[in-house]
């Protein structure tokens, strides 16, 4: 992993943090005083996206730390834990918002349409600018420094660019919404943006977290097909059998494959080159950590398929 890579993802989620952590406090305190469910509904959420954040700060440090004897793989799992975690908290959350959202809706109460507008624009602007940095400094530490070994790293941030964004997006719908309750007066309209906030917020919850223990559990990731991966293998001349293939994820970007190979042969030479296009198929597949038993047919019945 690139150090180069690190400090320049790192500078850029920092000001991303601050940036949110700074808006956060405003837009609670403009929720309050403008009297906004739907504000105060997505101050929560940026309080979350400021969490998360942070979190990814300090992982982008333990994550380029060495392997050890405890953690032979590393310690690029570190994220996921915290993944998982911030996808329940925003799930109870959702489940809370939805409930005084509910509830506003039903009966709702006047609030200040022109606050919130420039709430609103505040928010557009303050969202925008931290995706765009963090987009920057990415973009600025691959043409500086080249396409590393960055997976888990890499994922952390374009993780947090997609909630970024999204935040931009909900801002927008608050913009419209409190146009129409300034031209209108139908405040009921707060309870519903607040609703359907609580509701996105769930929704994309539900996903990440669904996708973090598919991860966890070790399922094969979506990118790789195991059937086709064996059907290339048995191609490969004297390859007789695969079995015992295993494929998964560290995390999210770095896959892991493990497999038996029966062949017919015992040349030294011909077991060199079939090891060869092994990995270069498993290569292909994007698996970047392979591991390969190659055996003869003589051998095989004395191993255990695993």
């Amino acid at each position: 992993m690139s150090h180069s890579h690190n400090h320049s993802n790192n500078k850029g989620l920092s000001v991303a943090f601050w940036l949110n952590f700074t808006f956060s406090i405003i837009e609670l305190i403009g929720g309050t005083l403008t009297n906004s469910t739907a504000i105060i509904a997505d101050a929560f959420h940026d309080f979350t996206d400021v969490l998360a954040i942070g979190l990814a700060v300090l992982l982008e440090k333990i994550s380029g730390k060495k392997r050890s004897a405890k953690f032979s793989y590393g310690y690029r799992r570190f994220s996921l834990l915290s993944a998982a975690a911030m996808s329940i908290f925003l799930l109870v959350g959702a489940t809370f918002m939805c409930f005084s959202a509910y509830k506003s809706f039903i009966e709702p109460e006047v609030v200040d349409s022109k606050g919130m507008l420039w709430l609103a624009v505040l928010g557009i602007a303050v969202n925008g600018i931290a995706f765009l940095k963090i987009k920057n400094f990415k973009k600025d530490a691959h043409s500086h420094h080249g396409h590393t070994h960055t997976h888990g790293t890499d994922h952390n941030s374009k993780a947090i660019m997609l909630h970024l964004l999204e935040d931009v997006l909900g801002w927008v719908a608050v913009l419209i919404g409190a146009w129409v309750i300034y031209m209108t007066g139908w405040f009921w309209i707060d309870g519903l943006l607040a609703l359907a906030i609580a509701a996105f917020i769930g929704y994309n919850a539900t996903r990440n977290l669904i996708s973090t223990l598919s991860i966890l559990l070790q399922s094969v990731p979506e990118s790789i097909d195991p059937d086709q991966l064996t059907k290339e293998l048995l191609e490969i001349k004297e390859i007789k059998n695969i079995h015992g293939l295993h494929v998964w994820t560290l995390d999210g970007g770095y896959n892991i494959g493990t497999l038996h190979a029966v062949v017919n042969t015992t040349d030294t030479s011909s077991l060199d080159n079939i090891l060869s296009s092994i990995l270069k198929k498993m290569e292909k597949h994007k698996i970047q950590h392979p591991t390969v038993q190659i055996e003869t047919e003589l051998t095989k019945c004395k191993l255990k398929n695993t």
